[in-house]
């Protein structure tokens, strides 16, 4: 039998926040490899065989996958969010390259998720409705200086700019240093949102600036948002929007 692989983002949290593409391909799975926190969000699927890990096994848990599928399982590999964002589909063909392995010998579709900058964009209204990008703050895979010089060029090409992975009991100090280098570039009422699991019951989204900013507050699980010149917030709606005409402008 031939195996094939998937490659899935389960979204942000909420069940009802996962696709039907992603539902079907769990259901025909024979084989989920994980994350075990994201494992443990389709423990619920019977008949399955689970393969768990440790969060930074990713090219360990690419290689498991890999050799699953060419076993003849049908293997679904599961992330939080998209795969394509910072999860498992980079690793997986990095394997596949560095394997050279083709298209014929291993079917692979990634089906899309929705990230945790989209759903917390969702609940605040529009605050990436202009240009903005996304940026990984962890500098396992990356130095420090190539980081701090793609915030540079973001802030001063006036983006608004989205940080995942912000903070963790390794780096405790780079997102107040981050927050420093943002205050020479950027005015001190830029707009600073914080995003903690959004769409779960711990669900909490706080709003702050530049300058009150306290990078203390900031988990690894948090979302932190940093609004472009033009990024506003609708007086007594509590809507955060960046209009569709922004352009550059003097921070």
């Amino acid at each position: 039998m031939r195996g094939s692989l998937t490659i899935v983002g389960l979204g942000p949290g909420a069940a009802e926040l996962v696709t039907p593409a992603v539902t079907n391909a769990l259901k025909h799975s024979t084989d989920i490899v994980g994350y075990s926190k994201y494992i443990d969000r389709v423990r619920h699927s019977r008949g399955k065989s689970f393969h768990p890990s440790d969060n930074r096994e990713e090219i360990d848990r690419a290689e498991l996958s890999i050799n699953l599928a060419l076993q003849g399982k049908k293997v679904v590999v599961v992330s939080s969010g998209d795969p394509g964002v910072f999860a498992m589909a980079s690793a997986i063909f990095e394997v596949v390259d560095k394997r050279s392995i083709s298209k014929e010998d291993l079917p692979i579709v990634v089906l899309p998720g929705i990230t945790a900058l989209l759903a917390a964009s969702a609940r605040l209204g529009a605050p990436i409705g202009h240009d903005f990008c996304v940026i990984n703050l962890s500098d396992n895979l990356k130095s420090w200086d190539i980081l701090k010089a793609r915030v540079i060029a973001a802030a001063k090409a006036d983006f608004v700019i989205a940080f995942y992975n912000p903070r963790s009991k390794s780096r405790k100090n780079q997102l107040a240093e981050i927050y420093d280098i943002l205050r020479e570039t950027c005015k001190s009422d830029r707009l600073v949102i914080y995003a903690n699991s959004v769409s779960t019951k711990s669900e909490a989204i706080f709003e702050t600036t530049l300058s009150e900013a306290d990078a203390s507050s900031v988990s690894m699980k948090t979302l932190v948002i940093i609004g472009s010149s033009s990024t506003k917030k609708i007086r007594n709606t509590g809507y955060v929007y960046t209009p569709r005409y922004s352009g550059l402008e003097k921070n």
